[in-house]
C-alpha cells in the first residue's frame, strides 16, 4: 500500500491534460527518486505563479500586472483585436511576427456538453473590449473545431450588430505542404477560399 501522500501526488498529477494514471504514477516515482531538485523547484514555480498571476484587465491572458506589457505597448496597432482561445494561440501568432495588433483571449471555447457558454467565456467582456471605440477590426483566430468554428460564429454575430468589422484567420494547405498529404476537407477549403494573384 502506497502512502497518502505518494498517492496525492500521483493523483495531483492526473490533473494534467493527457496524464493518465500509469503515466502520473512515473512521473511521481520520477520526481521523488531521480530529480527532487526538479520536483522542488516545480512546486516553487506553481506555488509563485498561483501567487502572482492574474488576468490582464484588457486581453484576459495571464499576466503579473494589471495590464500586460503587450497591452501597455504604444507601438502595438490598437485598432486590431485578434481574438484566440488560449494563451498557447496567443503565443504561436506573435511567432509567426505578421500580427502587431492586440489580443483577446477567451481563457476557452463555447461547448454546450461541457457547460460552457458565452456567460463561462464572459463574452460580454469581449464585446465591451472590441467597442471601446479604438478598436475597427477583430481578427477571430479561434480554432477549426466545430466548438471553434461556433464560438467564431456567435462572437462575429456579436460584434457585426456593434457595427464593427469582422475577419476570420482563412484555411488551406500548409506552406511546404504537399497536396498528395493533406486531407481532402483542407484542400476543398483551399479552394473555396482561393484568391486571385
Amino acid at each position: 500500500m502506497s502512502p497518502s501522500s505518494l498517492d496525492e501526488l500521483i493523483e495531483a498529477l492526473r490533473c494534467l491534460p493527457g496524464v493518465g494514471p500509469k503515466s502520473a504514477q512515473r512521473m511521481a516515482y520520477h520526481l521523488l527518486q531521480r530529480d527532487q531538485r526538479g520536483a522542488a523547484r516545480l512546486a516553487r514555480a506553481m506555488t509563485h505563479a498561483l501567487e502572482v498571476l492574474r488576468h490582464c484587465e484588457r486581453c484576459n491572458t495571464f499576466a503579473e500586472e494589471v495590464v500586460c506589457a503587450r497591452c501597455a505597448n504604444p507601438q502595438r496597432d490598437a485598432t486590431q483585436l485578434c481574438v484566440v482561445e488560449m494563451p498557447a494561440d496567443l503565443a504561436m501568432m506573435e511567432q509567426t511576427h505578421a500580427y502587431n495588433g492586440l489580443y483577446y483571449v477567451l481563457m476557452g471555447r463555447l461547448s454546450p456538453l461541457d457547460g460552457v457558454g458565452p456567460r463561462e467565456l464572459k463574452l460580454d467582456k469581449l464585446i465591451a473590449r472590441a467597442s471601446d471605440g479604438q478598436v475597427q477590426e477583430v481578427i477571430l483566430a479561434t480554432n477549426f473545431t466545430n466548438e471553434g468554428e461556433a464560438t467564431a460564429h456567435m462572437i462575429a454575430e456579436l460584434l457585426a450588430a456593434r457595427g464593427l468589422r469582422v475577419s476570420r484567420l482563412s484555411r488551406g494547405v500548409p506552406v511546404g505542404g504537399e497536396l498528395e498529404h493533406t486531407d481532402t476537407g483542407t484542400i476543398a477549403q483551399a479552394l473555396v477560399e482561393r484568391r486571385p494573384l
